[in-house]
């Protein structure tokens, strides 16, 4: 059952009884229940599932079914997400170290992880290459010798 009662903690208190209508049954979640069983889930997932497990359901199922499908090699898969957690725009640590390790037990070579983050790193050079012709446009012309005009 879940129930979006803000009372449900409170024995005592009298709009507890109000939130009884509140509560909904429990829908099912095969995706949910297939990450779990495969030990890929995440533990940081598990707050939003209990505040909204057919939310959490209809996104992992979005977001994992391209990883199920088979389509891509699952050493490949890993490479993404080591990318998509190390990347500058994420930095979620718990999830490279996650990835990394499955990698390497997927048969990667602390090469392919190398030029994979190396790959990755790459995304920062985009601050450099959207601000520069910015701060350039706002100082002004630049004469001959590098300084302003």
């Amino acid at each position: 059952m879940v129930s979006r009662c803000p009372h449900r903690s409170s024995r005592n208190d009298p709009q507890a009884e109000q939130c009884a209508a509140m509560t909904t049954p429990t829908p099912a979640t095969p995706m949910c229940d297939r990450l779990r069983a495969l030990g890929r889930w995440n533990p940081a997932w598990q707050p939003f599932y209990e505040l909204d497990p057919a939310w959490t359901e209809r996104f992992m199922a979005m977001g994992a079914a391209p990883m199920l499908s088979g389509v891509l090699d699952p050493k490949v898969i890993e490479f993404i997400a080591i990318a998509v957690d190390a990347s500058c725009t994420h930095l979620y640590a718990p999830g490279v170290r996650r990835h990394i390790r499955q990698a390497l037990a997927l048969g990667a070579t602390a090469e392919e992880i190398t030029a994979v983050l190396q790959l990755t790193s790459v995304l920062g050079i985009h601050t450099m290459s959207l601000a520069a012709p910015i701060l350039q446009e706002e100082l002004g012309p630049v004469d001959a010798t590098g300084g302003l005009a």
